[in-house]
């Protein structure tokens, strides 16, 4: 499958035959999920396959973290998503022969995913090893508001029949899955996981329930089915321990249709019985059946026309940057939506890829773009962080700190790195966490919310902080021995990033206490403890280089020897997979914007020219061996006027898993570096900044777009920004007036009075220069025309 395989639309992506080797990859592309399921877009018939897929969010099995020498506070155990009770699979006989695409002729083969809809089409036209050409069409969805709920409408047509037609809708537990990776991202491969409870057959309907081996996660799977066709047809159900199968049997004659409609429901539990577990499957299988497919369509048509109402990102003058920035909220959207109090992995739940862990990732990357598009999502995955407290404070006391330490990758909520020096010192997660939450309340005026969990949350991350730094003896606030968000600077002292990161934490929980002081009370703080708290914030240390006039990543960072990138091959790229960590270390490399992403996040920490001699300084050093940079270099780059250089990492982030730059979208899709390219459209053009109590928006547009517009949910406001090369228009579209910065200046936006305002143009300096061989592809667009974006496989996180 080349890079620029999918079709370009501006709602919907399209694949147009069938390439069996990037088969892998298109599942991940074409995958379907509502933050509770996930389906891959594995083929109907189940085979063959790329990578088998179908997840619950939060279902994992443990597997031990063998090391070669232990160590103090290293994790003993991992936690591996795994690949559920499969219900995705219709086999189709064809007078005896298998529906298998490897056989036979296959005259024709499309599918098409529409955001505007959520429905995966897939339309094939194929002729039997015997002669008989049958045309095979489906839908397949998962509800976004039937939490439980998953469906497929399947038919066959006859061409020139007649012919015998067996459908076999099955559940499938235990799969037989792909060989492992050696690539250590890769996901675990566990066999086997689930151990049978129970099986039933009644009707068309059958159910599954299971246990995981170790975690002891029980988990059912249920489906219904309705059959519309010829008069005549049989049906016969039957089960065992680990399938469950629905045969249907008819003969078509030319132009006569069997017809499947499938709902699955899925449900699983820690803690509840075999039957309230099997019970909640059955409930929702009722629903799902009274609903019936039509119904489902309709409220999944209902619910994304309002979601693309208040969050679509509009471009004009590339056609392919519009696809994938709508790819990109679509998919976004559909990790969040229904996760209710479960985390949101890096792959989401489109692939096994980091093993289902969740990471620094959502509350850096995704959560900003769904506080102001879907800010209940939010609401969500802040409360299962809260839910994980307890565990994160048994944490801290492992390695000697007050407060709680969050782990840096987990599903339930144990540290499950194997990875010490991120697993142990990137602190900067606990940041990230209270920094989403000040953030949700900002935005949303959840008081309620804070009160109940945010402040807990800015309260233990805050004691954290204040045990793990220290005042120097010039009254300096010191954090030593972290990790910052770039991987090949492991254990520096007081880097930028973290150090302003947690200065931001500090004062958030000292001002939260401060509102509901009854609240703090009852979690044993007081008046010293706020002021200890904001004693550390106004003494944080923020080192910076006199002689170079740049602030170094970390404390020494500049004094590092520089990394050899004219002597380091393409071939060699990412770095952590052919040199050793030490020499990482100890050389001036990043692996991913850090200082760059302290300027993101904490602007008003940096003047203006400070912010420009950075981002120069830190693009010949940066090789995006992560998907997280280009997206933040995007951000800075508007920022400082190199316009053009923001638009070509923007579209490096959008393109991300549409271009497979990474040569990984196949374990599944990027979602920081999807949510990245949303920031980088409205944080890099769009200016927006939220760090204080109003949003400051500095607009400006590359030379290739020629408008970008956009909405967003501010408390009881939708505001919508529309930026034109000349002048940025601000509309209240629902809610009261709304006050905001742009370019500096304090301005009201009232209902029905859009304010039209000037925009600035910044100078372009001198396009900046990265390391020989991975700058950024340039970008040339032209409007309405098919384009590629050129970049070359980059590896990528």
């Amino acid at each position: 499958m080349s890079a620029n395989a999918f079709t370009i639309d501006p709602w919907g992506v399209g694949e147009h035959g069938l390439d069996l080797a990037a088969q892998a990859r298109a599942e991940s592309v074409f995958a379907l999920s509502n933050g509770h399921i996930g389906l891959r877009a594995n083929l109907d018939e189940g085979e063959p396959h790329g990578l088998p897929g179908t997840y619950l969010n939060g279902v994992f099995e443990l597997r031990p973290l063998p090391y070669a020498e232990g160590g103090y506070g290293y994790p003993e155990s991992g936690q591996s998503v795994i690949n559920v009770t499969n219900g995705k699979i219709i086999r189709l006989l064809v007078d005896d022969e298998p529906f298998d695409l490897r056989y036979g002729e296959l005259r024709n083969h499309q599918r098409s995913l529409d955001f505007r809809d959520g429905l995966l089409r897939r339309e094939a036209e194929w002729t039997s090893p015997a002669g008989r050409t049958v045309k095979v069409s489906s839908m397949r969805l998962v509800s976004l508001t039937q939490r439980a709920v998953a469906a497929i409408d399947y038919r066959v047509t006859a061409v020139d029949g007649p012919v015998r037609i067996v459908l076999q809708s099955e559940l499938v537990a235990n799969e037989q899955l792909p060989g492992g990776e050696t690539d250590p991202r890769a996901a675990s491969v566990l066999e086997a996981p689930l151990l049978s409870e129970a099986h039933a057959v009644s009707g068309t309907k059958a159910v599954l329930v299971h246990r995981t081996r170790f975690s002891g996660l029980r988990v059912a799977a249920g489906m219904e089915h309705l059959v519309e066709g010829p008069v005549g047809f049989d049906a016969v159900a039957e089960s065992s321990d680990d399938q469950g199968r629905i045969s249907v049997t008819t003969v078509l004659r030319p132009g006569e249709q069997l017809r499947l409609v499938k709902f699955m429901a899925y449900g699983w539990s820690a803690t509840r019985s075999l039957p309230a577990v099997r019970d909640q499957v059955e409930a929702a299988l009722t629903a799902a059946r009274y609903t019936g497919w039509d119904g489902l369509v309709d409220e999944q048509r209902a619910y994304l026309k309002e979601f693309w109402a208040t969050s679509d990102i509009q471009i004009d003058g590339d056609v392919e940057l519009q696809q994938a920035v709508r790819f990109a909220m679509f998919h976004v959207l559909q990790a969040g939506a229904r996760s209710e109090e479960r985390a949101i992995p890096a792959k989401g739940l489109t692939g096994p890829g980091y093993d289902g862990h969740s990471f620094w990732d959502t509350e850096a990357f995704v959560l900003p773009v769904l506080t102001y598009c879907l800010p209940g999502a939010v609401k969500q995955a802040l409360r299962w962080r809260h839910t994980t407290l307890p565990l994160a404070r048994d944490r801290a006391v492992q390695l000697g700190l007050s407060g709680a330490v969050f782990p840096w990758r987990t599903i339930r909520g144990e540290e499950c790195s194997g990875y010490w020096p991120a697993g142990a010192a990137a602190f900067h997660i606990g940041a990230d966490i209270a920094v989403a939450a000040a953030r949700y309340v900002r935005a949303t005026a959840d008081v309620e919310f804070e009160k109940e969990y945010g402040l807990e949350l800015l309260v233990e991350t805050a004691r954290m902080w204040r045990s793990l730094g220290h005042h120097d003896a010039a009254g300096r606030f010191r954090i030593e021995g972290v990790t910052g968000p770039d991987e090949y600077s492991a254990v520096a002292d007081n880097n930028v990033f973290t150090n302003l990161m947690a200065q931001t934490n500090l004062r958030a929980a000292a001002e939260a206490a401060g509102r509901h002081r009854l609240e703090a009370a009852a979690l044993g703080v007081d008046t010293e403890e706020t002021a200890a708290w904001r004693d550390a914030a106004a003494a944080m240390y923020i080192p910076y280089d006199e002689k170079l006039g740049v602030h170094p990543q970390a404390d020494g960072f500049t004094d590092h020897q520089a990394w050899d990138f004219d002597n380091t091959p393409p071939e060699n790229y990412p770095l952590l997979l052919h040199y050793p960590y030490f020499d990482l270390y100890r050389k001036q490399v990043v692996k991913q914007a850090d200082l760059v992403l302290a300027m993101q996040v904490r602007g008003d920490a940096f003047t203006d020219e400070q912010k420009a001699r950075n981002f120069a300084y830190y693009e010949r050093l940066t090789v995006r061996d992560s998907s997280l940079s280009a997206c933040t270099q995007a951000v800075i780059a508007a920022e400082v006027g190199q316009l053009d250089l923001a638009y070509d990492y923007t579209a490096e982030a959008a393109m991300m898993d549409l271009h497979d730059l990474g040569g990984n979208t196949r374990d599944g899709l990027h979602m920081a570096s999807l949510a990245g390219a949303c920031i980088a459209l409205v944080a890099g053009f769009g200016g927006l900044r939220d760090h204080t109590g109003h949003l400051s928006f500095r607009p400006r547009l590359p030379s290739g777009l020629e408008r970008l517009s956009f909405s967003m949910l501010v408390r009881e406001s939708l505001l919508h920004v529309e930026i034109t090369h000349a002048t940025t228009t601000y509309t209240l579209n629902r809610g009261g007036p709304l006050v905001l910065m742009h370019e500096g200046e304090q301005l009201k936006v009232e209902p029905g009075h859009p304010l039209k305002l000037p925009v600035k143009m910044p100078e372009t300096p001198e396009r900046c220069v990265q390391p020989p061989g991975r700058e950024p592809a340039r970008r040339h667009p032209q409007p309405g025309v098919q384009v590629g974006s050129g970049v070359e496989h980059l590896p990528a996180e």
